[in-house]
């Protein structure tokens, strides 16, 4: 089976790495933190953040055809818990925004750095896309 790397123009372009990795149908989705495509962590705290990184895992996840309800798995990791559930009802908002009422299993695993400094949040995922919809990146 081959691995097709998944890089929408849309994100940043990866060094090193790819947002997504399409093996079969499966798509399994790279960690996201909150960058713009101007490779900056958005301002305004948790929520703007959440917004920002599950927003970069949706562009990837439709980048090879996915929607929402493909989603199978998701793990956040976190650098501040508390800040997280004190903003819970919120995030609950933004996502049931992006990806509808939706709820694959979920993990959230506190951590104490993320790769960028300033980031609060990592999304990382893994979707299966049925054949009617995928879209498989040239080799």
């Amino acid at each position: 089976m081959t691995h097709l790397p998944v890089n929408p123009a849309a994100l940043p372009t990866p060094s090193g790495y790819s947002h997504g990795t399409l093996a079969g149908n499966t798509l399994y989705l790279g960690g996201q933190t909150a960058l713009d495509k101007d490779m900056r962590i958005v301002p305004g705290g948790i929520v703007e953040q959440f917004r920002q990184a599950f927003g970069n895992v949706l562009t990837t996840l439709a980048e090879a055809g996915g929607q929402p309800e493909d989603l199978v798995s998701i793990t956040i990791f976190l650098t501040d818990i508390p800040d997280y559930q004190a903003h819970g009802r919120e995030i609950g908002r933004v996502w049931r925004e992006l990806a509808g009422p939706v709820y694959p299993a979920m993990a959230g695993i506190g951590t104490t750095g993320l790769w960028q400094p300033e980031a609060l949040i990592e999304i990382m995922g893994t979707a299966v896309v049925p054949d009617e919809r995928l879209q498989r990146p040239a080799a």
